[in-house]
C-alpha cells in the first residue's frame, strides 16, 4: 500500500469518530423519539382496532388473541414481548433492550388508553392501511434510530441486520406478511388483505429509509 492511502487510512478513524460524536443522541432526544415513535405506533394500532386490520409481528399476535379474549390489547402485547427481552440483552445489549421495554411499556399504554381521548366514527379501511403502515413505519424508524424497537419481530430483523446486513424491512415484511396471514381463519378475507397492504407500505418504508451504517453514531 501506497504512503498516501496509508496516510488517508490513518486520518479515516479520527474523521468517522468526530462524524459519530456530532451524530450521537442525547437522553432528551432519546426520550422525545422513543415518545413520538411509540405515539405514532399507537396511532396505528387505533385505526387498525377502529378498521378491523391486523398487523404482524408480536403486535398481530396480541391483536388476534384481542380479538378473540376481548383482553386490553395494551396488556396482551406487553406480557408477550417479554421472552424477547432475554434474547435482546444477549444480542442487542444493555441498552437497547432498556429503550425496548420502555417502548413497548408506552405503547401498551397509549394504545389502551388512546381511545378515550380520540374516536373516528367513519375509517376506510384502504385508508387505515396507507395511514397506518406509514404512521407505524415512521414510528418503528423514529425507534431504530435511537437504538430502540417494539419488540417481538423488530428486535431479530435489527440483529440481522446488524449482524449479517440484512435488511430490517425485508425480514420485517416476511414476519408481518406470514402473521397477518395466519389470521384468515379470523379475520375476513378482505381485511386481511388490507392488513397484508399495510405491513407491506410499512415493510417498504424502512427498507429504503433504515439503511446500515447510516446512523452508526446513533
Amino acid at each position: 500500500m501506497s504512503t498516501p492511502l496509508t496516510s488517508a487510512a490513518a486520518l479515516e478513524p479520527a474523521a468517522s469518530s468526530s462524524h459519530s460524536s456530532v451524530l450521537r443522541h442525547g437522553r432528551f432526544e432519546d426520550a422525545q423519539a422513543l415518545f413520538t415513535g411509540s405515539l405514532f405506533v399507537s396511532i396505528t394500532m387505533m385505526l387498525f382496532a377502529q378498521a378491523g386490520l391486523l398487523t404482524g409481528s408480536t403486535a398481530g399476535v396480541a391483536f388476534l388473541l384481542h380479538y378473540v379474549t376481548g383482553l386490553p390489547f395494551g396488556a396482551i402485547f406487553f406480557v408477550i414481548n417479554l421472552p424477547f427481552y432475554w434474547f435482546a440483552w444477549k444480542r442487542m445489549g444493555a441498552e437497547f433492550t432498556l429503550k425496548t421495554f420502555v417502548s413497548v411499556a408506552m405503547l401498551a399504554l397509549m394504545a389502551d388508553v388512546g381511545p378515550r381521548f380520540i374516536h373516528i366514527d367513519y375509517l376506510n379501511p384502504l385508508y387505515a392501511a396507507v395511514a397506518g403502515g406509514l404512521l407505524m413505519g415512521s414510528g418503528c424508524l423514529f425507534l431504530a434510530r435511537h437504538h430502540s424497537s417494539l419488540g417481538g419481530a423488530t428486535i431479530v430483523s435489527l440483529y440481522l441486520q446488524d449482524r449479517y446486513g440484512i435488511r430490517a424491512g425485508k425480514v420485517q415484511m416476511l414476519i408481518d406478511c406470514t402473521v397477518v396471514l395466519l389470521a384468515l381463519a379470523i379475520v375476513p378475507l378482505e381485511r386481511v388483505a388490507y392488513s397484508v397492504l399495510a405491513a407491506v407500505i410499512m415493510s417498504m418504508f424502512l427498507w429504503i429509509s433504515h439503511r446500515p451504517g447510516r446512523y452508526q453514531g446513533n
